[in-house]
């Protein structure tokens, strides 16, 4: 393997046949089809919005799903693309080639992102059409309410439906990460819901490091705040759907906070894989 030079372009390959893989299994199209049936759903669920705001109601289930079922996407599609490779000994016959197995995690996480990417693409255009339709209806309802314009920010949207795909590209690497070295897909299930889990309440982690006096409490806190991501900040664009986008400096510091994780977690992956037996 030492005397091939690494390719992209068989990475690029690996990744083609991960994403035709996960179009070909039912996972995908279920959770498409509840997340869309959810955000078309909202549409008529408005009145039990315990007062709040019609289009912020809509934009907030919109987001709400997109973030529930790509999580559970982004977790699921991982553990099963990557061990039904290891379960059928494709990847063996596969590592038998000229193959890297950098390029086989890189192309698995390529597949995965890209699968992501077409999930988030679909939800947020279907939010951004629901929201536009409703909007509109306003409009001509209550004119004098938009007087100043419109109240909906489409350019937050798509930034939320961004850095939403960002956020699960950082969870598939974590799982991808986990899955590197475990022996189960239960393991590496249960171990990726966890990780999504302590990365929303990261925070509390966080401020449990700054208020507490105790040693260990600041040890153990400011180990979770340097190992896992805060999956809060990804929600950077979801509060100013409703306003003006959010300044392009903020959204540019959050788009690297991630890919720097996703980096770390693919670096680890690769080591681990490669010192794993098959």
């Amino acid at each position: 393997m030492n005397a091939v030079p690494f390719s992209p372009r068989r990475a690029l390959l690996i990744a083609h046949n991960t994403l035709l893989e996960a179009t070909r299994q039912k996972l995908f199209a279920f959770f498409a089809l509840l997340a869309l049936a959810l955000v078309l759903g909202a549409r008529w669920f408005r009145d039990f919005n315990f007062g709040a705001p019609e289009l912020k109601f809509l934009a907030d289930c919109g987001f709400g799903a997109m973030a529930f079922f790509g999580a559970a996407l982004a977790i699921t599609a991982t553990v099963q693309l990557f061990f039904s490779e290891l379960e059928h000994r494709t990847a063996l016959t596969l590592l038998a080639k000229p193959v890297w197995r950098a390029e086989f995690i890189l192309g698995k996480f390529l597949g995965i992102v890209a699968l992501l990417g077409a999930f988030c693409l679909l939800l947020t255009a279907l939010l951004a059409t629901v929201l536009w339709w409703r909007e509109r209806e306003l409009m001509r309802e209550f004119p004098e309410a938009f007087a100043p314009g419109r109240a909906i920010s489409y350019a937050s949207v798509a930034i939320a439906g961004l850095l939403q795909w960002l956020k699960l590209a950082v969870l598939a690497a974590l799982t991808l990460l986990v899955a590197s070295f475990a022996q189960t897909q239960l393991f590496t299930v249960v171990t990726g819901f966890f990780i999504l889990v302590s990365c929303h309440l990261q925070y509390l982690a966080q401020d449990a490091y700054v208020r507490t006096g105790s040693w260990l409490g600041r040890v153990v806190g400011g180990a979770l705040v340097s190992i896992l991501p805060n999956f809060q900040l990804f929600a950077l664009a979801d509060s100013l759907a409703m306003a003006d986008a959010p300044p392009w400096s903020q959204v540019a510091r959050v788009a690297l906070y991630g890919l720097g994780y996703i980096a770390a977690a693919g670096a680890l992956a690769v080591f681990s894989f490669r010192h794993r037996e098959l």
